[in-house]
């Protein structure tokens, strides 16, 4: 595991597990020395997890890669076939949840502009119009824990969740669905996992179909949106955004994005509340438990 402080929480978890020895490394340097080239299991830090991508190749014992994030698409591609890749998914679902409803509520209340307001020392009573969520229909592509658990949290604002996942269950949509299912939300969230299929699924075809006005939230990976289709849309006004990650990323300081005033972005930090490395620690340390087990982590990635 990473020496650094964010991953000092997930020692009490990894010692928990049998027959596991913690090896420390320093995710910031490419050399290991032979005690760590030893390991048969990897884990990247809680934060900048891609940093350590190249030390895979040093590994010749190399069983499994466990991460910390939600997301497996910097590290499945580049490690072996053979290797079983395995996320945290699941720990991250309030965290990420608590950021989408207070984005949605902060773009429906206003706040953005009441800021604006305030930083001129303007009581703006009456010269700015707030929305509520309450009776609102929400488009949640991306139907795991963080999507449900999205879903779950706008229940108790009386807002309607429409779910889509990447196929069909009992209340939720498949993704031959999406395209019929777009116009007619105020709101559309962006949960789903970065893959194949949903790279530039947000495009200028998905945004023209929104409704105008609606809000789009993007909580799952910048590359999902068609990132100038949208800030021409954001331009004219005829939607809204809010973003915690982009593509680029990070967002170039000279970025037309950053002028949006219609959007509001934060540093792909959704999950960055106290609790989530000891909430993602927790999820691994039982996911390589059933590993070690000889079963089959819930949380495996396939190719």
């Amino acid at each position: 595991m990473s020496n650094e402080e964010d991953d000092r929480d997930g020692c009490e978890y990894l010692a928990s597990v049998p027959g596991l020895e913690i090896i420390e490394y320093d995710p910031n340097s490419l050399t290991l020395n032979d005690h760590q080239l030893s390991a048969e299991l990897f884990m990247p830090p809680f934060r900048g997890s891609h940093r350590p991508l190249d030390l895979i190749g040093q590994l010749p014992n190399l069983r499994m890669v466990q991460l910390l994030s939600a997301g497996v698409d910097e590290w499945r591609p580049r490690v072996p076939s053979n290797v079983t890749v395995a996320s945290a998914r699941g720990a991250h679902a309030r965290p990420v949840a608590e950021w989408v409803l207070s984005a949605i509520l902060t773009q429906l209340r206003r706040w953005p502009a009441l800021v604006r307001f305030q930083d001129d020392h303007v009581w703006a009573h009456r010269r700015f119009d707030a929305d509520t969520l309450a009776g609102k229909r929400v488009l949640i592509v991306g139907a795991g824990s963080i999507g449900m658990a999205v879903a779950r949290m706008l229940s108790a604002f009386d807002a309607v969740a429409t779910l889509v996942a990447s196929s069909a269950r009992d209340g939720v949509h498949g993704p031959d669905e999406l395209s019929d299912l777009v116009a007619g939300h105020a709101i559309v969230v962006i949960v789903t996992p970065l893959t194949e299929l949903t790279v530039g699924l947000v495009d200028a075809k998905f945004l023209a179909a929104m409704d105008d006005g609606a809000l789009l939230v993007n909580a799952g990976r910048g590359q999902v949106v068609d990132t100038d289709a949208l800030v021409a849309e954001l331009e004219i006004g005829r939607l809204r955004a809010a973003l915690d990650v982009t593509d680029p990323e990070p967002l170039p300081a000279e970025h037309r994005l950053w002028a949006c005033t219609g959007a509001i972005v934060s540093p792909h930090s959704a999950r960055t509340v106290p609790g989530t490395n000891r909430l993602c620690y927790e999820v691994a340390a039982r996911q390589i438990d059933t590993f070690l087990s000889g079963g089959t982590p819930s949380n495996i990635a396939y190719r």
